[in-house]
């Protein structure tokens, strides 16, 4: 089968790297220029990295292992810890902190260079009886026997989808990170999260010595924090009272070591696709970065896609549509959960920041020590079909 995958980033290197495994032909085509070498880094929780250990591709050596994930209120005071090494023991699959060019290059690494197309922006999309043919706004045409399109939030591909799916939405968040070598701030292998009616301030550790800092708050109309010079005296006024290292953090920083990323969400639909047409990643479910699932959900959409396609019939539409059928049901539910804990994990605007208020905070403290990890080991397996198969197996479509 020939397979054309839009979009070179880790959703697409690594969907490219999943069909090549099985024996497809696979062409991707990139919009941008050259390979993307930008981005912090990104936490990688267990489900993310059982599918890299299935693809060939060893996580342990492309960042560090997280221990623990330690809560902390804006004041300091300890609320609870999530154990990572008993979701890597029950998973076998560990949680890590990975510089985001370290699991893009590893990705595309094993690609064979005559498959990539850089500067192919895509401008046009025909679904054929019997093929699906694509434009590049260098005027070249690409016929092939099915289209994944893995380029992102404002995808070409979902846009050229016939009917209408709902845009990427605003959620009124945003988050300032980072990544830093010189923080003077030894984290241990085990990540911090400080919270409070402000917003909540993260710091991971990313191998190295490296710590991936990130600050999440309400993104105000009113004031441009799109300009550093003018976030970064406001974040030092809204933290000025918080524990440290957060003003530590803040005092180290210059407006040249910030990069915004506005939150936006799909809403999850139903479909995700059209006959020979399939969106993954960002293209399918944009969400916002609070949970660490973006990566972890473009991965298991590669892994459930490529575990259908060997029984998947293309020649017929009633097998095109089992295939969309299959795939969108099995994946749309725990991609909307992921999603919506995503959107209310950290309550940034509204009346919801009561809840994050000092005095609420204690009674986290009063939890169980080990109920945090039991709830994330849920939360694992309700967003994961991969860890909840255990290990990757074949998922026959029902014949049409």
């Amino acid at each position: 089968m020939h397979v054309l995958v839009a979009g070179a980033g880790i959703a697409g290197a690594a969907a490219a790297l999943a069909l090549g495994n099985q024996g497809h032909r696979v062409t991707v085509l990139e919009r941008a220029p050259a390979a993307r070498d930008g981005g912090c880094a990104i936490v990688l929780w267990s489900n993310g990295t059982a599918v890299l250990k299935d693809l060939g591709v060893d996580p342990t050596a492309l960042g560090e292992r997280i221990e623990a994930v330690d809560v902390y209120s804006a004041r300091g005071r300890a609320l609870m810890s999530v154990d990572t090494t008993r979701l890597e023991t029950r998973f076998d699959a560990p949680v890590l902190g990975v510089p985001r060019r370290n699991l893009h290059r590893r990705l595309l690494r094993d690609l064979p260079e005559e498959i990539l197309h850089y500067g192919a922006r895509l401008t046009h999309v025909h679904e054929g009886e019997g093929h699906v043919r694509v434009r590049t706004s260098q005027g070249r045409e690409y016929t092939a026997d099915l289209l994944i399109g893995a380029d992102g939030v404002n995808s070409a591909v979902r846009a050229a989808l016939p009917g209408p799916l709902p845009e990427a939405e605003t959620t009124g968040a945003a988050t300032w990170q980072g990544l830093t070598s010189t923080l003077p701030l030894d984290l241990a292998s085990r990540s911090r999260l400080y919270m409070g009616r402000r917003g909540g301030v993260g710091f991971n550790p990313a191998g190295r010595g490296r710590v991936q800092w990130l600050i999440d708050l309400r993104h105000t109309p009113d004031v441009d924090l799109n300009r550093p010079d003018r976030a970064l005296p406001l974040l030092r006024e809204h933290y000025a009272d918080w524990a440290e290292p957060v003003t530590t953090l803040l005092a180290h920083l210059t407006e040249h070591d910030l990069e915004l990323f506005p939150h936006r969400r799909h809403r999850v639909g139903r479909r995700w696709g059209h006959g020979r047409v399939l969106l993954i990643g960002d293209a399918a479910h944009a969400m916002p970065p609070i949970l660490a699932q973006g990566a972890g959900q473009a991965l298991e959409d590669v892994s459930l896609l490529t575990r259908l396609l060997p029984t998947a019939d293309l020649t017929t539409r009633a097998g095109r549509e089992a295939l969309q059928h299959a795939y969108t049901r099995r994946r749309a539910r725990q991609a909307r959960l992921a999603s919506t804990m995503a959107t209310r994990g950290v309550a940034t605007s509204g009346p919801r920041t009561l809840a994050q208020s000092e005095a609420a905070l204690r009674g986290a403290a009063l939890l169980p020590s080990g109920l945090p990890t039991r709830v994330f080991e849920g939360l694992m397996t309700g967003v994961s079909e991969r860890l909840r198969a255990g290990a990757p197996v074949e998922h026959a479509l029902p014949r049409p």
